[in-house]
């Protein structure tokens, strides 16, 4: 707790100097907002009830008084207003990059387990409302403080019976004040996590929406959007019972405050023991003494949302990367792509099933080694850690003899190039997407690399050429042009390792053999991983390695499995009599 509190302090220290400066502008107006119930006072108890004569000359100079007073003032709730805001909207800037930062170095596992719309809601929303206590509460916390504490001082000054039969309702406005703010809370908090799950259920079918509508599913999303829908309006149908109970009973107090300064304030006007200056007087200050209270509701719903983005915000802050560079770590240089795998065994997360277990292979470097075996053996997660996508549970991996976990992150992950079978390309131009792979390429390189995967010929087809914008996730692109892009971008990232994962399963045949030739003009020359669906499409493999739930069954040439007449016979004859 004592580290959050200092963490949350933390993001002042870069505009300190502007905070000073704002808080003594709050103070000044303040004060100010204080000083003009004096003055009206002045005038009607002293001026008015004195010498009449020099009453005009005076009410000018107190009125002239009261314009600079107005316009310092105003000067002052600018500066406040405006380089206020902005410095909460700097400290958001800083946090939102701060926790992008940190998302990019969270490993697959963590993603795994979270859902997209509540971490962007962390990163927008939440953010957002802390920032706004950022500038608000201070502020707002001085300024009725000193309306509070002035306006308590001068009425007490002027008549002190009837300041403490007021302040007789101050306690018990305040404790229900607490207790409908604490219902409030509860529900605010409850807001937050049900807005979070309709930004998810959002995501996830925006996402996915050529898929609901293939399977015509529109009225099931329909359904489950409306489910998470009422879910949040009933919690904050609760949450504006809370507040109508609050703001009206506060009404109702305010009302009773009035009344009896008026019946009280009367009766001493009657018994000589007050003037009409001062009840004057006492029912303009009464304002500044019940306006803390009064916005309790505000201030509190500022607190509670900002404190809960910044839990949230943090919440993710403290969750510490599983996989890291050691402190020793080295940067790869001429690597070979020698890649050594030592019993290495894999679990996730919580699974107690080991998904890998007891994998030892040596595969030489420039070598073309197949994945071959019954879905959900671990063919993607052996290749997934190479780059430490996962890390390994057992064993180790090494990589020209190095322990993979002794390399840089970094240096690592610019040696493995991989390409999937589902594609992602960001939205944005052709040019961007292939320039993805090597950021500081020129266009000359670029071309080269398209030219290389089979991909120029169709780009400059596209209404822009290179500078054609695919759209989101390169939906205006076919699969097999999405394919020979993300190869366009590994041939230009040169890596030594490559990962095929199932590259060619989702592709026509016609697609698939472009590819294919684009595959193994890539793979030339470095050290190869596929995973192959499509059997067909390994046969002239140096080496294919069969994946069971008992680790590696069998390796070999395509011909001497066949020979072998076992695992890889089996899925490959089954595969060969259903095709």
């Amino acid at each position: 707790m004592n580290t959050r509190f200092k963490k949350f302090f933390s993001y002042y220290k870069p505009y300190l100097k502007l905070f000073f400066v704002i808080m003594t502008c709050t103070f000044i107006a303040s004060s100010i907002t204080l000083i003009f119930p004096l003055l009206i006072r002045y005038i009607t108890k002293n001026v008015l009830e004195g010498n009449l004569s020099h009453a005009l000359n005076q009410i000018y100079m107190i009125g002239a008084i009261m314009l600079v007073l107005a316009m310092v003032q105003a000067a002052c709730n600018f500066f406040v207003d405006y380089r206020g805001h902005a410095m909460g909207a700097m400290m958001e800037s800083d946090m939102r990059e701060e926790i992008f930062s940190h998302y990019q170095k969270l490993s697959f596992s963590f993603y795994d387990q979270q859902k997209t719309g509540q971490l962007m809601s962390r990163l927008t929303n939440d953010l957002l409302l802390l920032s706004e206590l950022y500038h608000h509460g201070p502020e707002d916390y001085a300024k009725y403080l000193i309306r509070f504490i002035g306006a308590f001082v001068i009425l007490f000054m002027i008549n002190a019976q009837l300041t403490l039969a007021v302040f007789i309702f101050l306690p018990m406005m305040a404790l229900y004040a607490l207790y409908f703010n604490k219902r409030m809370n509860i529900a605010l908090k409850r807001n937050k996590d049900r807005i979070g799950d309709i930004n998810a259920q959002v995501e996830d079918n925006l996402s996915g929406i050529r898929v609901v509508k293939s399977f015509a599913n529109e009225e099931l999303e329909k359904e489950k959007f409306a489910h998470e829908n009422n879910r949040f309006l009933k919690s904050r149908k609760n949450g504006y019972r809370s507040e109508a109970y609050l703001s009206n009973g506060l009404e109702t107090f305010i009302q009773l405050i009035m009344i009896a300064v008026i019946v009280f304030g009367g009766a001493s006007i009657v018994n000589a023991s007050l003037d009409l200056a001062d009840l004057i007087t006492f029912l303009l200050y009464i304002g500044y003494l019940i306006e803390p209270i009064q916005k309790l509701s505000h201030l509190t719903m500022q607190y509670q949302e900002g404190i809960t983005g910044f839990e949230r915000f943090m919440e993710i802050l403290e969750v510490e990367p599983d996989i890291q560079d050691s402190a020793e770590a080295i940067e790869l240089k001429n690597v070979k792509g020698n890649v050594q795998f030592k019993n290495v065994g894999f679990t996730y997360n919580g699974n107690h099933n080991n998904v890998l277990e007891n994998i030892s292979l040596n595969v030489k470097a420039g070598e073309y080694i197949a994945l071959v075996g019954p879905s959900g053996v671990g063919k993607t997660t052996l290749c997934s850690l190479i780059p430490r996508f996962y890390e390994v549970s057992e064993g180790e991996i090494l990589l020209d003899g190095i322990n993979i976990k002794d390399i840089s992150l970094s240096s690592l992950r610019r040696n493995v190039g991989t390409v999937q079978q589902d594609v992602y390309l960001f939205a944005g131009t052709v040019l961007d997407n292939i320039r993805y792979g090597k950021p500081h390429a020129s266009k000359e390189e670029i071309f080269e690399a398209a030219i290389d995967a089979n991909a120029h010929e169709f780009i400059m087809e596209l209404p822009d050429g290179y500078d054609t914008h695919i759209g989101q996730r390169g939906v205006k692109l076919s699969g097999g042009q999405k394919q020979r892009l993300s190869i366009a971008r590994v041939f230009l990232k040169n890596p030594p390792i490559l990962i095929f994962d199932e590259a060619t399963s989702a592709l026509d045949n016609e697609s698939e053999k472009v590819v294919q030739d684009s595959l193994e003009h890539l793979a030339n020359n470095r050290t190869t991983f596929v995973i192959a669906h499509r059997l067909s499409t390994i046969r002239n493999a140096k080496r294919i390695v069969v994946l069971t739930d008992d680790g590696i069954e069998e390796q070999g040439t395509h011909e001497e499995l066949i020979a072998r007449d076992g695992m890889y016979a089996r899925l490959y004859n089954l595969q060969f009599t259903f095709s």
